[in-house]
């Protein structure tokens, strides 16, 4: 049975010299614009008001807390040894290495911030989370795919897709398949 064959796309978008834009980085920045620009519709559609620097301000705090939360989760949940023998591998972002729960863990604590210094109920910020966290992991889940990491389970399937980094066995596009249903 024929499958498919991964389409070996470089993580680097962009490099000049020392300085690279990688998918997953620009995953990120997309995701978060859309969030916003999510979070200031939702806004005014349920009469919150926040201004437009308060909306900023809310984007910078899930920034901050996703990134936070994102690597420390890793540090603490898969580092082990690397972390510990080297402690500085702790700020080399670039090496990779970020966790959904830490990153989760670190936007909870951003809106429990982002409630207590705007007066806004929590899980008001919580729903209106639940509206752009979607369009994030859609952008995050489709530079797994092309970063080749979290594929599925092995697979007889004709779509089955066989990933470099996960040997010679066709294997699902669960990356792909992630990021199609977000939302839904």
């Amino acid at each position: 049975m024929a499958y498919l064959n991964y389409p070996a796309i470089d993580p680097v978008l962009f490099q000049a010299g020392p300085f690279a834009i990688h998918w997953y980085g620009l995953a990120y920045i997309v995701g978060f614009i859309a969030a916003g620009f999510l979070f200031a519709w939702l806004n005014r559609r349920w009469g919150i008001g926040f201004s437009t620097d308060d909306i900023l301000s809310v984007v910078l705090y899930c920034v901050v807390g996703v990134l936070i939360g994102g690597r420390l989760g890793y540090v603490l949940f898969y580092g082990g040894d690397t972390f510990r023998s080297d402690p500085l591998q702790v700020f080399k972002v670039w090496n990779g290495g970020m966790s959904w729960h830490g990153g989760f863990l670190g936007i909870v604590i951003a809106g429990l911030l982002v409630a207590r210094r705007f007066k806004v109920p929590f899980l008001r910020l919580a729903d209106m989370a639940a509206v752009g966290a979607p369009v994030g992991f859609f952008f995050g889940r489709l530079a797994n795919f092309i970063n080749d990491e979290l594929w599925g389970r092995t697979t007889d399937v004709p779509w089955g897709m066989v990933f470099p980094s996960a040997g010679s066995i066709p294997r699902h596009p669960s990356q792909l398949y992630e990021a199609l249903l977000e939302g839904l």
